[in-house]
């Protein structure tokens, strides 16, 4: 019997319904492939994140997540060595689910759809992979899953804008870091 996975995702919430969500994803065995940090000295230039060309190809997806799903907004991102953190907003009332099939299709209820959230990063994690895997045939690159958070007020969405905002420069403190 397969051990059961622990349940990461708020019980009995619509990940579909408007509001704000902030996501992390890992890389696979949290490698450093994404980008590279460079932090200034204090007073001198701030954190510059270069991106790797994995990198790139990450960035080139996330930049037509808001045109795949259209009630979906990035208002925040950062890609990080071995993982990225997004700020984003749900825009519409019961926001669109995966597409159920129509009677005649093989089924005649609609199939319960994974929620725009999780959909969102699913589309992102498998196509960036996709162009990876043009340049680095075999590569795993994420982790399974991701982190998420439900952002409740004003105030949670302001400190996690300013986290990852300083993300960069805190790299060498980030629970991630990897020499």
């Amino acid at each position: 019997m397969l051990p059961q996975r622990k349940q990461i995702r708020l019980k009995q919430y619509d990940y579909s319904s408007p509001g704000a969500y902030f996501v992390t994803i890992c890389t696979h065995e949290k490698r450093c492939i994404l980008s590279d940090i460079t932090v200034g000295a204090i007073h001198e230039s701030p954190a510059e994140v270069r991106l790797t060309e994995i990198g790139r190809c990450v960035q080139k997806v996330l930049d037509i997540l808001p045109t795949r799903y259209p009630n979906l907004i990035v208002d925040k991102s950062v890609i990080m060595p071995n993982h990225i953190h997004l700020l984003l907003r749900i825009t519409e009332e019961r926001a669109i689910r995966e597409s159920p099939l129509q009677e005649g299709e093989g089924f005649s209820q609609p199939r319960q759809g994974r929620f725009l959230l999780d959909m969102a990063v699913g589309f992102l994690k498998m196509n960036s992979s996709k162009q990876i895997h043009a340049l680095c045939p075999g590569l795993t690159v994420w982790q399974r899953s991701y982190h998420d958070h439900v952002i409740r007020n004003e105030s949670d969405y302001l400190e996690i804008w300013n986290y990852i905002d300083t993300n960069p420069a805190r790299w060498r403190e980030d629970c991630f870091y990897i020499e």
